[in-house]
């Protein structure tokens, strides 16, 4: 295009929400109708957040929406269980079954330690006052891959010497 180089918008289409809508066409053609549903409901979310920032999404972006997603579904499942409804806190289990396919391999808990001693040296970190720090260094370097609720206690516990 004839604008100048700053003017531009840079897209960097996503391909994981490429994958996502190819999965979609493959559920239809399939018929599951269960496995469409969440995946409506994901790209939804995705469209949402495109229309809110009023840009496209990139793969660090869909990956926090997917988490973000099972992390709801968790919330109602245990509700639900809670609450003496086992089948609809089933029917949440499933969709984040659905979710956690689009999400990379999970760490380990031996790369989960080497990444974690490997980002308090990079940051210098040697107190609670670092914890911002390490903490997004670590959601940059772990996203999708880990849970961070567990992650911030085993931070925490780091950085107050327990």
């Amino acid at each position: 295009s004839g604008f100048p180089a700053a003017c531009r918008r840079e897209t960097t289409v996503s391909l994981l929400k490429a994958q996502i809508q190819e999965d979609m066409k493959a559920a239809m053609r399939a018929g599951d109708k269960d496995r469409l549903s969440v995946i409506r409901m994901l790209l939804a979310a995705i469209k949402q957040r495109e229309v809110d920032e009023r840009t496209d999404t990139t793969d660090a972006n869909v990956l926090q929406i997917i988490e973000k997603q099972i992390k709801q579904r968790r919330e109602s499942a245990t509700q639900f269980t809670t609450g003496g409804r086992a089948d609809l806190a089933d029917k949440q289990t499933a969709e984040i079954a659905v979710l956690q396919t689009w999400l990379p391999s999970a760490l380990s808990p031996a790369e989960l330690d080497a990444l974690l001693d490997e980002v308090m040296t990079t940051c210098a970190a040697t107190s609670m006052k670092d914890m911002g720090r390490v903490m997004a260094a670590l959601r940059e370097r772990a996203q999708g891959r880990a849970d961070f609720s567990s992650i911030g206690e085993r931070v925490k516990a780091r950085l107050s010497g327990k």
